[in-house]
């Protein structure tokens, strides 16, 4: 009986992987991304930035490190550089990616009464925000339709704490002529609950926009698997 070729080619001289890649482009032709496990829909971002190379073990490496496609995508550029043969190319198609991402929730924001469309502005900021490994504060500026001006990151901070100043938030809300603001953040830790300091700066910014007619319309806090809202909480 003849022994199967050890060589990375096969018998008629192409590279392994590249019938693996074939095959698992054809799945996803016929039944979609749900026919692969993470680090398959991985392999197929990864093909384009490198060619000539087996992605198999990079993939499962990056769903080691990370835990899913979709905090891998959201990981910072400097954290994926971590992962062994994984260069800029292929840095820069996960980037596209999280950023494609991004682009189609929001389109389903824009242009329309946020408020008449909690869900999709959840879902936006879950793309945004769900996997970010530091604290985030953003600001949804809304005019008086409810109709999304402008979705502005305020502040980065550190795993548990972001600096934010109420007062700055409403010196931007008056340049936009915004009358309405949804805040939202991210609790890194993964568990949505507001904190008391959460409650008390929430109250401080909605203090501060009152007699200048900006209304604080929700507070969203994004977790890694759920959210919360300071309305639907009945916090405000």
């Amino acid at each position: 009986m003849s022994k199967a070729p050890s060589s990375p080619l096969e018998d008629d001289g192409a590279p392994h992987y590249l019938g693996h890649r074939e095959r698992l482009r054809e799945r996803f032709r016929k039944a979609g991304d749900a026919a692969l496990a993470d680090y398959e829909l991985l392999e197929l971002v990864l093909f384009r930035a490198m060619p000539r190379r087996d992605v198999k073990p990079i993939a499962k490496a990056l769903i080691a490190r990370f835990g899913s496609f979709a905090e891998v995508v959201a990981a910072r550029p400097e954290r994926l550089a971590e992962i062994p043969n994984l260069g800029d190319a292929s840095i820069t198609e996960l980037k596209l990616i999280e950023a494609a991402a991004r682009r189609l929730t929001k389109s389903a924001i824009e242009k329309r009464p946020s408020m008449g469309s909690f869900s999709a502005v959840v879902d936006y900021c879950r793309t945004a925000m769900a996997f970010n490994d530091r604290e985030q504060f953003r600001i949804l500026f809304l005019d008086k339709k409810n109709q999304l001006i402008a979705d502005e990151v305020q502040g980065t901070g550190t795993v548990d704490h972001t600096p934010v100043y109420p007062r700055e938030i409403m010196r931007r809300a008056l340049e936009l002529n915004a009358t309405a603001l949804i805040l939202v953040h991210n609790h890194p830790s993964g568990d949505p609950t507001p904190s008391t300091a959460d409650i008390h700066l929430t109250h401080q910014i909605i203090a501060v926009g009152k007699p200048l007619n900006v209304l604080v319309h929700d507070h969203l806090i994004i977790g890694r698997h759920g959210h919360a809202s300071f309305k639907g909480l009945q916090l405000i």
